[in-house]
């Protein structure tokens, strides 16, 4: 167990090394930051003495290992736009992503967990029907538009939710059901194909025969084998949340690290957007390496692969 867990964590941090490298490169191909930090009407003394204070002037490799030491630790300079420092902007309005995608991550199970298992059980029933016809609708539904209407209707005509902001705990309702709903569907689906495919089994067959009530099958028996897919497509999504929160914490004005991540890049505060760049990653790296792990506590063949 432990060597297959050190295995994921290698491949993790490996990860991570290359998304350290691709927003290196990346940074410099859109120019030279310094005309950035420097003011418009800077010397060229003033210009070379700010490209020595960053390190800009030394050789390019020794330029890349300077950046991967300071990413490793967290250090990604000042903001461009303020005094503070990059990972402080980040760091303070990470709560509010993590809130926000909380809240997202409840509404979805408990929107597509019950959609598909009964989707499954009552094959080619109403509810199964309506289940296909849920996943249809918010697989092809736009996070932006859904919002937007989300806006207009219950917030703009009807008045039962504030529109945007982070005033209360009213504020993260319509945002978290926005991208709640969107990770939704695409969870329903995959837990109506497990448990089809599950319910269908020899050993499914075998427990009824042996007596075992309707509801002790599924719970004691369909439901955890048919977790792993589950938990895979929940895992992916749920790091996905963070990719769909630059689109919804946009629409809401949610101060998170999404919206953060959007101003960064309108400011051209590169050492900013490079510490959102790199949150998500870790995050999304991290995510899915705790499922990996969590695939060998589900399902012990894991672990011997």
């Amino acid at each position: 167990m432990q060597r297959y867990i050190l295995g994921r964590f290698v491949q993790s941090f490996a990860v991570i090394i290359v998304i350290v490298l691709m927003v290196f490169f990346a940074g410099r191909l859109t120019g030279d930051p310094i005309l950035l930090l420097a003011p418009e009407d800077a010397a060229e003394s003033d210009i070379q003495r700010i490209r020595e204070h960053h390190g800009l002037d030394l050789p390019i490799h020794k330029q890349l290992l300077r950046f991967v030491g300071s990413s490793l630790r967290g250090d990604f300079g000042s903001s461009t736009q303020s005094n503070s420092g990059a990972m402080d902007r980040v760091i303070d309005v990470m709560p509010n992503t993590f809130r926000l995608g909380a809240v997202a991550v409840l509404i979805a199970l408990a929107i597509s967990l019950p959609i598909g298992v009964l989707s499954a059980v009552k094959r080619d029933s109403f509810i199964d029907r309506f289940g296909k016809l849920f996943a249809v609708t918010g697989q092809g539904m736009p996070d932006f538009w859904l919002g937007l209407m989300l806006m207009m209707g219950i917030a703009f005509y009807l008045g039962l939710l504030p529109i945007a902001g982070s005033g209360s705990w009213l504020h993260i309702i319509l945002p978290a059901v926005t991208v709640g709903w969107s990770i939704s569907a695409p969870i329903m689906r995959v837990a109506r194909s497990s448990m089809l495919n599950v319910m269908d089994s020899e050993y499914i067959t075998f427990a009824r025969g042996k007596g075992l009530s309707n509801s002790d099958v599924i719970t004691k028996h369909a439901l955890r084998n048919a977790a792993i897919p589950v938990v895979t497509v929940a895992a992916i999504y749920t790091a996905a949340i963070l990719r769909g929160t630059v689109v919804v914490e946009t629409v809401f004005a949610w101060p998170g690290v999404g919206r953060l991540a959007v101003q960064s890049a309108f400011d051209r505060d590169f050492p900013v957007l490079q510490a959102t760049i790199l949150f998500m990653a870790v995050i999304f790296v991290g995510i899915n390496f705790l499922v990996d792990v969590s695939y060998a506590y589900i399902d012990p063949r894991v672990r011997y692969r």
